[in-house]
C-alpha cells in the first residue's frame, strides 16, 4: 500500500512484520519469530495511534487526497442497490465529474448524487480530476429537482478540489451555475444531506452543498481554497500550502467547533483506504440515521431550518 512521507515509519515497520511473517520455516534451524512479530505488532499500533491521532491540518489534506481513498461510485456500489445513472444537464453536455440517479438505501429510495475522480490519468481527464463544469452543476441541479417531483431524499458525496478552471467552463457561464444552485437548493423540499468524503474545494463543493446535514468525514477538508492556492496569494509561494493549512481552519474539526458542519464521520484509523469495508458501514448508519430524522420533518419545518442554518454561518 502507498504511504505519505509521514507513514515512512508506520510502512517501513509493517514491511519487517510481513518479511518476519513470510520467512521461510526451515526445519534444520528451529527459528521461530512469532515473539518478534507480536512485540513489532504492537509497537505498531501504538505508532498508528500517536502518528494519526496528532495530524496537522497539512496531513490530513493529503491523507483527503490519498489515491486509494474511496470515491462516489465506490460507495454507491458498497452502501446501495439498483442505481440508475442519469445524464446530462439537457444543455450542454453530460459532465463526468459528477455522476447521479435513482438508488436505494436498504429499503429506503433516495437519489444520489457526487463529484467522481478517477484512478489513473486516462478516467482522470474523462472526470477532469472531479472538478466540475457549469453542465455538472447543472445536471446535478435537475436531478434534486427530479428528487422533488418524486419526493425522493438527496445524498450528495462531495469530493472536489474546486470547480473547474477552464476557460470554456467561464464561457459557459461556471459562477452563475455555481450561484444558481446555491439559491435553488435552499428551497428544494426534500431532505438533503451532503457529505465530505475527500476534497470539499470552493465553490466546487459549495455548488451541491446546501444541505439540511453537512457531515465531513475526520480525514477529509472544506475550505475556500486549497492550501496551495491560498499560499500561492498570501505568500506568493505555493510551497507554504502546509502553513496555509494550519489558517484556513480547513479540517472537521474546525468546521464543528465554528458551527458550520453539523457532524464529523469517524474514519478507520489511518483513513479510509485502510479499512473500506469498516468506512462504508459507517456511512451507512449515518445517512440511514440523518434520513430518519429528517423525513419526520413538515416540508414548512425543513426549509425554515435549513434556511435558519445557513443564515446563522459566520456569526
Amino acid at each position: 500500500m502507498a504511504g505519505l512521507d509521514f507513514e515512512k515509519p508506520i510502512t517501513e515497520l509493517e514491511k519487517k512484520i510481513q518479511e518476519l511473517k513470510s520467512f521461510p520455516k526451515d526445519k534444520k534451524i528451529n527459528v521461530d519469530f512469532s515473539a518478534e512479530v507480536k512485540r513489532l505488532e504492537e509497537k505498531l499500533e501504538g505508532l498508528k495511534r500517536d502518528t494519526y491521532n496528532n495530524l496537522t491540518p497539512w496531513q490530513k489534506v493529503q491523507i483527503a487526497r490519498h489515491p486509494q481513498r474511496l470515491y462516489t461510485l465506490d460507495y454507491i456500489n458498497m452502501l446501495m442497490s439498483d442505481f440508475i445513472e442519469l445524464h446530462g444537464d439537457r444543455s450542454f453536455a453530460d459532465d463526468k465529474a459528477i455522476i447521479g440517479g435513482f438508488a436505494r438505501l436498504d429499503d429506503k429510495k433516495i437519489m444520489v448524487i457526487g463529484h467522481q475522480k478517477g484512478r489513473d490519468i486516462k478516467e482522470n481527464l474523462k472526470r477532469s480530476f472531479g472538478c466540475a463544469h457549469p453542465e455538472g452543476y447543472r445536471k446535478a441541479l435537475r436531478l434534486m429537482q427530479t428528487a422533488e417531483k418524486f419526493n425522493l431524499p438527496v445524498v450528495i458525496f462531495i469530493d472536489t478540489p474546486g470547480a473547474y478552471p477552464g476557460i470554456g467552463a467561464e464561457e459557459r457561464g461556471q459562477a452563475q451555475a455555481i450561484a444558481l444552485n446555491l439559491r435553488e437548493m435552499i428551497s428544494i423540499s426534500v431532505p438533503i444531506i451532503a457529505i465530505v468524503i475527500g476534497e470539499g474545494g470552493s465553490g466546487g463543493a459549495l455548488g451541491v452543498g446546501v444541505a439540511d446535514k453537512i457531515c465531513v468525514l475526520e480525514n477529509a477538508y472544506y475550505s475556500v481554497i486549497s492550501p496551495e492556492g491560498c499560499a500561492a496569494i498570501l505568500w506568493k509561494d505555493s510551497s507554504k500550502a502546509s502553513d496555509a493549512a494550519e489558517v484556513l481552519k480547513l479540517t472537521a474539526q474546525d468546521l464543528l467547533k465554528m458551527g458550520i458542519i453539523d457532524e464529523i464521520v469517524p474514519e478507520p484509523l489511518g483513513g479510509v483506504h485502510r479499512d473500506p469495508q469498516k468506512m462504508s458501514e459507517t456511512l451507512k448508519e449515518l445517512i440511514y440515521r440523518n434520513l430518519n430524522e429528517l423525513t419526520r420533518l413538515k416540508k414548512e419545518e425543513l426549509l425554515k431550518a435549513r434556511y435558519k442554518k445557513f443564515r446563522s454561518i459566520g456569526r
